[in-house]
């Protein structure tokens, strides 16, 4: 057995040779080189290194060992590779071949790593892995840094969790509470379940919870979306809140909601949006735009009576301020609720629709789709239906329950029932105007044709009157439920974000917008494809 001792160097910490079975000098081959072989150890302040033979360079304060190589810091960091590069006085160590680094739980493997015992940092570049407790990591370059814990990844990174994958350009990890800080191109996946999309953020791989960032985006293979400005994402909950620009999307029932608040609850698919909160529904051509104070979606689980078969359809809530445009038909109202099972809208708390110059309000109205047009309305309540002749006039139709049926957009049919009553101004050939004619039935159908009453259809017990225009009684020009709200009506899209006073109902007197003092300058200008009778007909 042989022991050496460095020479001492005023100002440095010099390494030590402390046991070897042999030592040799080869002063032509290797000068200034201590040749060591069996069981050598160094140490260098607090850290221990063995092999099983080695070439000490005492003079420059470094050494070369080979085989079996272990290096040891205190009594929580071991490495081991085939061979180990020291420089004393730079305190670096290059292990090489074979590399293993433990740190507590923490196993890092590749062929290269470099190690600076000043800096307390481990690095490899040539491809290695971390494995901690719970994950797997694995990159082109890494860095270890055993004080605190971290890691750092870049180049083709992947982290094999039991549950996910993640795969990234660059990522942070701390391998004692299993976070990791996503701060490049982060793609993570639960097969066949949810894919997760972010550039910046904050990923919990113990509990799945995340904080991202940059319009990151969590996309479900049942065809559901979100995407925000910032997400929180709780998956093992499967619960989603977004904070500005959110978009929660669902291909399948081809809808999107927006908005600058809202949350996600998978298990019964329930979502809500606030803070210009909108639903645009893409299931067809002519795209539907709805906002409110807030919207609420959610699936809703039925049985069919007939097969005992279980079913899925998407039911839509809108709570104050409602406003709606589609090409076909424009409402407001004060809340909504849309029936996915039976394609049906309900307007509630003084709803007012527009189709083309018609302007349709009742206490309630449904709205009914087929193959995502709008195919009829039904109001009850002071149902009525009201048209702009002119600046003075107004046609109209009111009655306790209405049905209102559309056809390529434009309404062909109304159907009033209960106290019917009708004000309308037929037409000369020329367009010049007849009269007003009043009517009052229990029944009564109108038909339109290019936007203009064609015919109408009373029952028997019908009785009315038509006046001159001159001859008008004063106050008998407008229904009792009759009110114009034109200023109300979203005319684009983007009008459904406006937020115009409601025009009062009518309590007992009916109003109107339009001054009906006003001189009446566009009398003789209207066109009709034919003049409206002035005589009632009679319901065969």
């Amino acid at each position: 057995m042989l022991l050496a001792v460095a020479q001492w160097v005023a100002g440095q910490d010099m390494v030590y040779l402390i046991h070897s079975n042999t030592l040799n000098f080869d002063e032509k081959r290797l000068p200034d080189a201590q040749i060591l072989r069996g069981n050598v150890i160094f140490r260098h302040d607090s850290a221990l290194m063995y092999c099983d033979s080695a070439y000490f360079f005492d003079k420059q304060n470094s050494l070369h060992a080979f085989s079996h190589v272990r290096f040891v810091q205190g009594d929580t960091l071991f490495g081991y590779g085939d061979a180990l590069y020291y420089d004393g006085n730079t305190k670096k160590a290059r292990l090489r071949n074979n590399v293993k680094l433990v740190h507590f739980s923490t196993v890092l493997t590749t062929d290269s790593l470099n190690y600076d015992r000043t800096t307390n940092l481990a690095y490899y570049f040539t491809g290695g892995t971390i494995k901690d407790s719970l994950n797997t990591l694995t990159s082109v370059w890494g860095q270890y840094h055993p004080p605190t814990k971290q890691a750092i990844f870049r180049n083709q990174v992947e982290l094999e969790n039991p549950n996910f994958t993640l795969s990234s350009d660059t990522l942070k990890y701390n391998t004692e509470n299993h976070i990791a800080d996503i701060v490049g191109p982060t793609e993570i996946v639960y097969e066949e379940e949810t894919t997760i999309l972010s550039t910046l953020g904050q990923y919990n791989t113990e509990n799945e919870q995340s904080t991202l960032y940059e319009r990151s985006q969590v996309i479900h293979n049942d065809g559901k979306q979100m995407t925000g400005d910032t997400i929180f994402y709780d998956k093992q909950n499967g619960y989603g809140r977004v904070w500005g620009n959110m978009e929660m999307k669902d291909t399948v029932q081809q809808m999107t909601l927006y908005g600058n608040y809202g949350e996600m609850y998978e298990l019964d698919s329930r979502g809500f949006a606030t803070d210009s909160a909108l639903m645009v529904d893409w299931s067809s051509e002519d795209y539907g735009y709805m906002h409110a104070d807030t919207l609420f979606t959610e699936d809703v689980h039925y049985t069919l009576d007939s097969t005992d078969i279980d079913t899925t359809y998407k039911q839509l809530r809108a709570h104050h301020n409602v406003r709606i445009y589609r090409t076909d038909m424009q409402a407001v109202c004060d809340s909504a609720v849309y029936n996915g099972r039976d394609s049906i809208m309900e307007l509630h708390t003084e709803p007012v629709c527009w189709n083309e110059n018609n302007q349709i309000s009742a206490d309630f109205i449904e709205i009914f789709m087929q193959d995502g047009v709008v195919h009829h309305a039904h109001g009850t309540g002071a149902a009525m239906v009201s048209k702009q002749e002119s600046a003075r006039y107004f046609d109209q139709l009111s009655g306790k329950e209405m049905t209102a049926y559309i056809q390529n957009g434009e309404l062909v049919q109304v159907d009033v029932s209960g106290n019917a009553e009708t004000i309308f101004y037929p037409h000369e050939d020329d367009g010049s105007f007849i009269g007003m004619n009043r009517t009052q039935s229990s029944y009564v159908q109108i038909y339109f044709e290019n936007e203009q009453v064609h015919h109408v259809l009373f029952t028997t017990e019908t009785t009315g009157t038509l006046y001159p225009l001159n001859q008008v009684p004063a106050g008998t020009d407008k229904l009792s439920a009759f009110f114009w709200a034109t200023k109300e009506r979203p005319l684009k899209p983007g009008d459904v974000f406006d937020n115009p006073e409601r025009t009062p109902r009518p309590a007992g007197a009916p109003i109107s917008a339009t001054d009906d003092n006003e001189e009446d300058k566009n009398t003789n200008k209207t066109k009709i494809s034919r003049s409206t009778s002035t005589k009632n007909k009679r319901k065969q």
